[in-house]
């Protein structure tokens, strides 16, 4: 089934998901779950928040800064590290998302562009273009995507 992101809801759409999440940093497997939050928003790939149980112990350290999502609340970010290989700042969550968001409370989701590699299933995920947004690109979304040069006005 292909969903296409152009349909996706604006205030977006928190759905739960058993299919397999894995993501890989320095050789290693770091988190892995059948327990993710997928957020859907208009012209956005999937974004995967994961339970912090699903990340391997001594991966995820706080790290500085915060930004604000209107429809999720002020979130926090977090450096990951494994297999001699650090990622500043390439996870965030919401410690108090809104009432709508609260089901992804602690939860962590990451920017695949800075992580090894990011599965969904089996399937090995390409990140969203640009650098500020998240989402994961999959075969079964098509775009077009916003995040690339020419896409924030839209």
């Amino acid at each position: 089934m292909t969903e296409r992101v152009a349909d996706y809801p604006r205030p977006p759409r928190l759905e739960p998901s058993q299919r397999r999440i894995r993501i890989r940093l320095g050789g290693e497997t770091i988190a892995e779950t059948r327990a993710a939050w997928r957020v859907l928003e208009t012209f956005h790939p999937p974004s995967w928040y994961l339970p912090p149980g699903a990340f391997a112990p001594g991966v995820l350290r706080p790290a500085a800064g915060q930004s604000f999502c209107e429809w999720k609340g002020l979130a926090r970010y977090w450096t990951l590290a494994a297999g001699g290989v650090t990622a500043e700042a390439a996870g965030w969550s919401y410690p108090s998302p809104t009432p709508a968001f609260a089901p992804i409370r602690d939860h962590i989701a990451v920017y695949a562009g800075r992580m090894e590699a990011c599965f969904v299933d089996d399937e090995e995920v390409t990140p969203q273009p640009g650098g500020f947004y998240g989402g994961w690109i999959t075969e079964e979304v098509t775009g077009p995507f916003k995040g690339g040069p020419g896409t924030t006005g839209w």
